[in-house]
């Protein structure tokens, strides 16, 4: 008998459910004999043995539904090896769950702070694999990660809508996209929506090159200007701040988020009318895109081989086309963040693209 444990973790988004679709039709395809055992609520469910079987019955149909059927939740790494309010030792209570039902291995599908723990259970003596799954496709050692390409189709349609309304007023629109450490999901939103301003976390921008580029454009007849921005985006000045100097500022800042701050700069600076669209977690909702679809079953797939095969303490992930196996001590800990100086921040600058920096 093989016997399975499933669980989702983090914040959720499209494909979760696709993927674990293709790990489960992968083991069946060539075993029958085989127990699987969805843990509810992502580590919540490992640690108070909260769990459901599950049948090949459970996964069919799922292909197309977005969120996860197993549902999830946020288990910050940096408390795990603290007791939790009753005295419970977390990690002692994972170990515990995974040998009282004696599982085979542990398949776990959730982004950077996932992929911590799930190292860590790997080195307390569990097989675990894994798969990539985040919108902010931030997870060092692949390619892509699921989620990523049907969030950035969201945002991207997000500031096409806001092309046709921008087209018909002298405004400055500003779009807010998720992404609080890295920039993927603006970058290539920004590039497809044909936004005017593209600011980043990974690129502090200065306010006056922000009005300078809305000046020249409405001096050149362009009556409106669209900005895409991460939510984690950070100015030059705070970007010279300490880590907690910042933290702390934030904290005190008198608007909900950076957009509301940029607005009020930019109307000072320019004279102009700015509106703002948060469109906030529509970007991890609904049905996954047809590339989420497809790459989420193959990295399944072959998580489904690796598991077959006995081959544990990976990360599938995908380099050069192809699907990969990735040591998960190489993984944990390291988030892959935008390159000021690739190709792409290149040739967006070469259209006339501007990031705020110069």
């Amino acid at each position: 008998m093989l016997r399975i444990g499933m669980l989702t973790s983090g914040g959720d988004c499209q494909a979760l459910n696709a993927a674990m679709r293709g790990v489960v039709k992968g083991i069946y395809s060539k075993r029958d004999d085989v127990e699987i055992y969805g843990f509810q609520d992502g580590y919540k469910g490992l640690i108070y043995a909260n769990f459901s079987m599950l049948t090949a019955k459970d996964f069919s149909g799922i292909l197309t539904r977005g969120g996860t059927i197993l549902g999830t939740s946020r288990q910050p790494f940096k408390l795990m090896r603290l007791p939790d309010e009753n005295g419970l030792d977390k990690v002692a209570a994972m170990k515990h769950t995974y040998h009282k039902l004696s599982l085979d291995c542990l398949v776990i599908l959730g982004g950077n702070g996932t992929h911590k723990t799930a190292n860590l259970l790997r080195e307390e003596g569990l097989n675990v694999i894994t798969l990539p799954k985040t919108i902010d496709n931030d997870l060092w050692g692949t390619e892509m990660t699921f989620g990523f390409q049907s969030a950035v189709d969201i945002a991207t349609d997000t500031i096409d809508r806001i092309h046709t309304t921008a087209t018909s007023h002298s405004r400055v629109f500003i779009i807010e996209v998720m992404g609080h450490k890295v920039g993927h999901v603006t970058l290539h939103a920004g590039v497809a929506g044909g936004a005017d301003i593209i600011l980043l976390p990974e690129i502090p921008y200065d306010i006056d090159v922000i009005a300078d580029v809305i000046r020249k454009r409405s001096d050149a007849g362009k009556s409106f200007t669209i900005l895409a921005v991460a939510e984690g985006a950070i100015s030059k000045a705070d970007a010279q701040l300490k880590k907690k100097e910042y933290k702390e500022k934030v904290q005190k800042r008198k608007y909900p988020s950076i957009a509301y701050e940029l607005a009020e700069q930019i109307q000072e600076k320019t004279n102009k009318e700015v509106r703002i669209t948060v469109p906030g977690h529509t970007q991890r909702g609904g049905s996954p895109c047809p590339y989420d679809r497809v790459f989420s079953t193959r990295v399944g797939a072959k998580a489904a081989e690796l598991i077959l095969n006995q081959e544990y303490g990976y990360m599938v992930a995908m380099r050069g086309g192809e699907t990969v196996k990735v040591p998960l001590e190489e993984v944990a800990g390291k988030l892959k963040y935008v390159d000021p100086n690739c190709s792409l921040i290149r040739e967006a600058r070469m259209v006339g693209i501007s990031f705020g920096d110069e």
